[in-house]
């Protein structure tokens, strides 16, 4: 633990200042030291104590407002997190809440992995009994939101545990696998931990939760807070089937939106309540992001209604050009079926520019290789693009459409003709 002085003359603490020396000195000497860190928008750029030495509580600190709990995970090289700084100044900007940022770094940093995931149940129980204090002095654990970093994650956990599930929320970014993976529900994070538990895997494999690049869960997350962009996923079965178009309607999670991704996740308490009343005791969904920060893509869902079986076994591709006539090429994911006569097909789109005006639609159709006929016409009775990242938007539609093989069409969208009930 460091101290330095801020402009007020008041000690503020630093994040331990550890080096990979540190992890070698753990190898004959283990220590663990945890250190809470208060940040408010008081003292943004001065972290003091959460409880001074008489246990009387920083000054800083209410007891009425949402309390952010920060925890790390394994750090072997013994650095600062290099996301640290910008995560306070962004929650602090988005919401005047209290912050306690948990510097276990003398704990995290060793050499010996299955060393630092013994620590985190010491972490843990550090943490319930400060809580303790928290609670003694008005705070409601209700208003309490852990967001764990790795081993952070499971850290968050144990302290739910403690409680019964009664912490208000527990957001896990990159859980640490090793040592926890296919491990009982008390051994690691679980969705009973708290009343409300997010998580966001970036796993590159796309095994659960989320499919994006490795290790950009914590800035997936502050790029939710920080920009406009509206991180919608997709419940779905599998990646597998999420990638085919299969989980493209979200009216059976909720009618006006697919699930967000992040900060504002919290919203759908609601309707997560409701499906765990039906019978669905976890959300599993998929997206994918763009390469750069913020990550932000842009999904479109293509609805085509075909009148006749001549198109069964060919597929559609699509681009947008907006109001100046500039062409946006989307990723289009696989249809999830035949296009079969008078029935729906579903096209999910991505775009990493959102059309907000859009002018027209190009439309190519390629049929089959062994059923080519270069003079024949494939008549399509309706077609509607519809954004999904904001459902707000009115979709557009267009009917009685003629395509030829491998001719692309650019036709004018319109507002679509409501369904006769």
């Amino acid at each position: 633990m460091c101290w330095v002085r801020s402009d007020n003359k008041r000690p503020c603490l630093e994040f331990s200042q550890l080096n990979v020396k540190d992890s070698f000195k753990d190898l004959f000497n283990p220590r663990i030291e945890i250190i809470l860190m208060v940040y408010t928008r008081n003292n943004l750029n001065c972290a003091e104590p959460l409880f001074d030495q008489n246990n009387s509580l920083n000054i800083n600190f209410n007891t009425q407002k949402k309390t952010v709990w920060l925890i790390h995970g394994y750090r072997p090289m013994g650095s600062t997190p290099s996301w640290l700084r910008n995560f306070l100044r962004i929650l602090l900007n988005e919401e005047d809440v209290n912050i306690i940022v948990v510097d276990w770094n003398r704990g995290a940093t060793t050499f010996i992995y299955n060393r630092a995931v013994k620590n985190t149940r010491k972490v843990a129980e550090n943490l319930s009994r400060h809580i303790k204090n928290l609670l003694k002095h008005g705070a409601s654990l209700d208003n309490f939101h852990f967001i764990g970093v790795s081993l952070g994650a499971h850290i968050s956990g144990f302290v739910g545990k403690t409680f019964h599930g009664q912490l208000g929320r527990i957001t896990g970014l990159d859980p640490a696998g090793p040592k926890f993976s296919g491990k009982p529900s008390y051994s690691r994070l679980d969705y009973t931990d708290a009343k409300f538990v997010d998580v966001i895997h970036s796993d590159s494999n796309g095994i659960e939760y989320i499919k994006c690049d490795h290790q950009r869960a914590v800035y997936l997350f502050m790029a939710s807070l920080e920009t406009h962009c509206n991180f919608i996923s997709f419940p779905c079965h599998s990646y597998k089937d999420y990638k085919t178009s299969l989980c493209v309607d979200c009216d059976r999670f909720n009618e006006k939106s697919c699930p967000w991704l992040g900060y504002q996740a919290e919203l759908l308490k609601g309707v997560l309540k409701e499906r765990m009343q039906e019978g669905t005791l976890r959300t599993t969904v998929f997206l994918d992001t763009s390469g750069r920060y913020p990550f932000c893509t842009y999904y479109f869902v293509l609805s085509i209604i075909v009148l006749d079986e001549t198109m069964k076994y060919g597929y559609i591709s699509f681009k947008l050009l907006n109001q100046f006539g500039m062409t946006e090429e989307p990723k289009l994911y696989k249809r999830n079926q035949p296009f079969y006569k008078l029935q729906e097909v579903k096209i999910l789109a991505q775009f990493l520019n959102d059309v907000v005006n859009i002018s027209s639609i190009g439309l190519t159709y390629f049929q089959s290789s062994n059923l080519q006929c270069s003079t024949c016409q494939y008549r399509i009775r309706s077609l509607m693009l519809k954004s999904l990242t904001y459902p707000e938007r009115p979709p557009l539609c267009r009917y009685n459409i003629a395509l030829k093989e491998n001719e692309e069409v650019f036709l004018n969208l319109d507002t679509c003709i409501p369904k006769k009930t």
